[in-house]
């Protein structure tokens, strides 16, 4: 695959976090790949705008356009990677593969009830003290460079509730049925939880597979910053090239 033709590569960030997320990525594929990170509504820079599904389609899809290189590999995380799924549903035309990192669960189902519990009781604790609990957790796990993006952006707990209510019930391996393009779903060994599902995720597609990274959590591309991009790297070279 030629410069030409490497894909461009949206990546769509996980639950209360924004595109902070992805500077670990960033930084290391930027040379080889046009790149870019949202911020979903109710995130980041777009703390202040409602969230809602629609709307997470319309950033990605925006942002795709923004990039100028055609079909886009699209690389969501947890929240985001049901976000990604919501995309390439309403907008195939502009995915040329999709990356779903510890999105790999169903949210239907008894396996939802623990999160709509936690979707119900953030609202109860102060953003002060969830913010310090999450400053203290990130910078006792991971380096600076790899979480400071993060913590400078501060976090989304406010739109917990409403997208986690919209997701929980919504998904599960038939979502992979409406998805056009190579997938590859890409969790943490011991994240357990959003890897209850990955085998019915990936035989419900025809052109899917599953890679692990290993020893690491939920947030993997954080634990291993290096063996997860270079996961998205080989994955974004060997697609197939634009018709």
């Amino acid at each position: 695959m030629t410069a030409a033709d490497a894909p461009p590569i949206v990546f769509v960030h996980g639950t209360r976090l924004s595109a902070g997320q992805w500077s670990p990525q960033l930084t290391a594929l930027q040379e080889d790949f046009r790149v870019a990170a949202v911020d979903l509504p109710g995130h980041g820079t777009r703390a202040a705008h409602p969230w809602s599904l629609n709307a997470a389609t319309e950033i990605i899809s925006s942002t795709v356009d923004s990039l100028d290189r055609g079909p886009a590999l699209v690389v969501g995380h947890s929240l985001g990677g049901y976000a990604s799924l919501e995309f390439a549903r309403r907008c195939p035309e502009q995915l040329r593969g999709l990356v779903l990192a510890g999105a790999s669960a169903s949210t239907c189902g008894p396996w939802a009830t623990p999160y709509r519990w936690i979707a119900g009781l953030v609202p109860r604790i102060s953003a002060d003290r969830l913010t310090r609990w999450n400053d203290r957790l990130l910078r006792r796990l991971y380096s600076p460079e790899v979480v400071d993006s993060t913590i400078r952006a501060g976090y989304a707990f406010h739109t917990l509730p409403a997208a986690w209510g919209e997701v929980l019930g919504r998904f599960d391996a038939d979502a992979m049925r409406h998805v056009s393009a190579p997938v590859l779903i890409l969790n943490g060994e011991k994240d357990t939880v959003f890897r209850s599902g990955e085998t019915d995720f990936a035989r419900a597609h025809p052109d899917a597979r599953i890679e692990l990274i290993p020893r690491a959590r939920h947030l993997a591309n954080f634990d291993d910053p290096e063996a997860f991009t270079d996961a998205v790297r080989r994955f974004a070279l060997q697609l197939p090239a634009r018709s």
